[in-house]
């Protein structure tokens, strides 16, 4: 019920005129009574109503507290509280659009479904060591088999596809990889349309990572330029170059660049043959740069699949094949698993099922059904309570505060 009434302080004087409303148990976000002040806006006014409010009894809500209310309430479950959290951080609107759909209780489905299944199929199991003197079906084990493959199937999509999907959630990384002095600090300020990198001739100017974020259609990114990969002559160098194999294997793109107005040598080679090695697991696209000169580089080592730049002319068609990579990760429709906790948790329940496969094809059903309250326990974790009252106070902490 909202009520359009005057706030007074300790002497009687009108503060401001609010809109006050009452939500009654349990029809509050926490389940318990409370009343919210809708004042004007500013801080002086938020400020004088929040001291006369704590003056008669409140206090302030630790980090979280709302949240962990919700929570133990029965408002809300993990994967809802995590997705609040991440939602208020959010700086991407598909993850924003990802998260709202975790709000809507998807994940909980799924966890929901896969949780059913398996305790269907413990239930099958116990009966058939509680009652292995009697006439069961013969094809009970066969089909308890069955559905743990199906099941397994499931999890593993599941757990590739949000591996795969995370960099949603904080932003992709994409990574500028090369030999040293190619031009990769030319590209990363041209895709920010300004100087945030040094430029030189001077081989090896870059001798560590640079992070700069920026935009791509819906999708926050964040460009790694990295040091020259070469043979190191110096202990920095070295520590630059150690850095940026770390950056291509954090990063879901890498763009492999090379210089047009230079021979191919075996520095270039080494760096097709590093960029090889992750071309399954990752999008790599290949650069030819300083396009504008004289061409020395065999473009043949790259394939049919190039783009060609130069720092005097746009860097819109390698923008336009980073956005149609981004895009493509959308399609996907699979459950979408938006924190490190919820990947493992699902990681360790497929692990269990596994473990359990071999068990039952021997027969050792005790040692199955051991397994899969493994797994129970873990796909569990992703919605239910933890046991330990310091883990969960851990995880709301992290929490705006008054959320």
């Amino acid at each position: 019920m909202a009520t359009l009434s005057f706030l007074y302080d300790a002497q009687n004087d009108p503060i401001d005129q609010a809109i006050i409303i009452y939500f009654k148990a349990p029809h509050s976000f926490t389940t318990e009574d409370v009343v919210e002040f809708q004042c004007h806006g500013g801080f002086v006014v938020a400020r004088m109503v929040l001291d006369m409010i704590i003056a008669n009894g409140a206090r302030v809500a630790n980090p979280g507290e709302f949240s962990k209310r919700a929570f133990l309430n029965g408002r809300i479950d993990l994967s809802e509280a995590e997705a609040i959290a991440a939602l208020i951080e959010t700086k991407s609107v598909d993850a924003a659009k990802i998260l709202a759909r975790q709000l809507k209780g998807e994940l909980k489905d799924f966890v929901l479904h896969v949780r059913d299944l398996l305790i269907d199929i413990l239930a099958y199991v116990e009966v058939n060591i509680d009652y292995a003197e009697e006439d069961l079906p013969l094809d009970l084990l066969d089909s308890i088999a069955q559905r743990l493959e199906i099941l397994k199937v499931e999890l593993h999509r599941t757990y590739e596809s949000s591996k795969r999907r995370y960099g949603l959630m904080n932003g992709f990384k994409v990574a500028i990889v090369g030999k040293p002095n190619v031009g990769k600090s030319s590209l990363l300020n041209s895709l920010l349309n300004y100087e945030r990198a040094i430029i030189s001739d001077i081989a090896g100017t870059t001798r560590d990572t640079v992070e700069e974020e920026i935009r791509v259609g819906t999708h926050l990114i964040k460009i790694v330029d990295t040091a020259g990969i070469r043979e190191a002559h110096d202990t920095i160098e070295k520590i630059g170059i150690e850095r940026s194999i770390v950056a291509i294997e954090e990063s879901q793109i890498v763009i492999a660049m090379f210089d047009n107005s230079r021979p191919n040598d075996k520095e270039d080679i080494e760096i097709l043959s590093i960029v090889k090695q992750y071309e399954e697991t990752k999008h790599i696209l290949k650069v030819l740069n300083k396009s504008d000169l004289e061409n020395a580089f065999d473009k043949t080592l790259l394939g049919d699949d190039f783009s060609e730049f130069s720092c005097k002319k746009s860097s819109e068609d390698i923008i336009e094949k980073i956005r149609l990579i981004l895009d493509s990760s959308l399609v996907d429709d699979t459950v979408m698993l938006t924190s490190t906790r919820q990947i493992e948790a699902v990681r360790k329940a497929y692990e269990s099922i596994e473990n359990s496969q071999t068990l039952l094809s021997a027969g050792q059903l005790e040692l199955f059904a051991f397994h899969i309250n493994e797994a129970i326990e873990s796909i569990s974790s992703i919605t239910m309570a933890f046991e330990r009252d310091e883990i969960l106070d851990k995880m709301f902490s992290s929490f705006c505060l008054g959320k």
